[in-house]
């Protein structure tokens, strides 16, 4: 058989089997103003398919992962996310590398959620309603929220601990280890509020209340950078030759080695806080009136004249 015969016939076997496999079912899309999505997807305009083993880098916004299976996945300023096919159905396995990112949808049996420590699974169906955060020292806030959140297991990719996380918990894993649990936590687990920008307080209305996104944006120290999720916003409208200072942290909790409180500098009772700070009353400034002579009027002098006469010697 000629070979250069043979090529349109392989050809078209190829594309007969190709036509047979089904397309990748779609699991979900994102707008690509948002972030950074590399991985099986299919971009239409401006908003990328998620395909197969997609990866999510949110850019200083959250990026709003909207699932075809219905809800959506949240990922927060700057985060990195995996979303991956997961057994059968519609099952996903959601990953988060760093950042925090929020989960709104029903679960599904085969559902994993991944971190760079721990490893979720489903024991119980329900709804997420699940708020998660991984700082880079490794601590990791969750926050199950909700009497219908599904029950979690949770299991250590390096040992065997395993902790059980029911509805309604909110607790802090130190350093991504299920040995050492701050059962209690308060701190939010989620996405910081949108930074709003001075464009948009102008456009506020004087004498109405401010709101909360507002409120955000005149806090110094802005969720996302206090918690190690996004840059340091840069200081506009600064004077000219006028130096500024910037400052990046991250938050971080160990209770075997608290911080020493610091030592205040003269006084050892804390200052009140600014809605019950009382305000000292001035002391009263007494002045001395200046020193001016009687005027020797007639009816003085008379007076002094009637004294001396009546009264000598004095």
């Amino acid at each position: 058989m000629n070979c250069l015969a043979a090529i349109p016939t392989v050809f078209a076997l190829a594309a007969t089997i190709s036509a047979q496999q089904p397309a990748p079912a779609s699991m979900g899309s994102v707008p690509t103003r948002d972030a950074l999505v590399t991985g099986g997807l299919e971009v239409r305009g401006d908003t990328a398919r998620l395909l197969t083993n997609v990866s999510v880098t949110a850019f200083d916004r959250t990026a709003s992962i909207t699932l075809d299976r219905g809800g959506q996945v949240l990922v927060c300023s700057t985060s990195q996310f995996h979303l991956l096919h997961s057994g059968s159905g519609e099952s996903l396995l959601f990953g988060l590398d760093r950042g925090a990112l929020e989960l709104h949808t029903a679960s599904e049996p085969q559902d994993v959620i991944l971190t760079p420590d721990i490893r979720f699974s489903v024991e119980h169906a329900g709804h997420y309603d699940l708020r998660l955060r991984v700082t880079p020292n490794g601590d990791t806030c969750v926050e199950n929220a909700g009497t219908a959140a599904p029950v979690l297991n949770l299991s250590d990719a390096f040992s065997s601990a395993q902790y059980r996380l029911i509805p309604g918990q909110h607790v802090l894993f130190e350093h991504g280890s299920l040995r050492e649990v701050v059962d209690n936590e308060r701190s939010p687990c989620g996405c910081p509020p949108a930074p709003v920008y001075p464009t948009q307080l102008a456009l506020s209305t004087p004498g109405q209340p401010t709101s909360p996104g507002q409120a955000a944006a005149q806090n110094p120290f802005p969720a996302a950078a206090s918690q190690g999720l996004a840059p340091t916003p840069s200081i506009e409208n600064s004077a000219t030759g006028e130096k500024q200072t910037q400052i990046a942290t991250s938050l971080s909790y160990d209770a075997a080695h608290p911080a020493p409180p610091s030592q205040p500098a003269e006084e050892t009772t804390p200052a009140p806080t600014p809605k019950h700070r009382k305000h000292k009353k001035a002391k009263p400034v007494t002045t001395e009136p200046a020193s001016t002579s009687e005027p020797d009027d007639l009816f003085h002098l008379i007076g002094r004249f009637f004294h001396k006469l009546f009264h000598p010697g004095s």
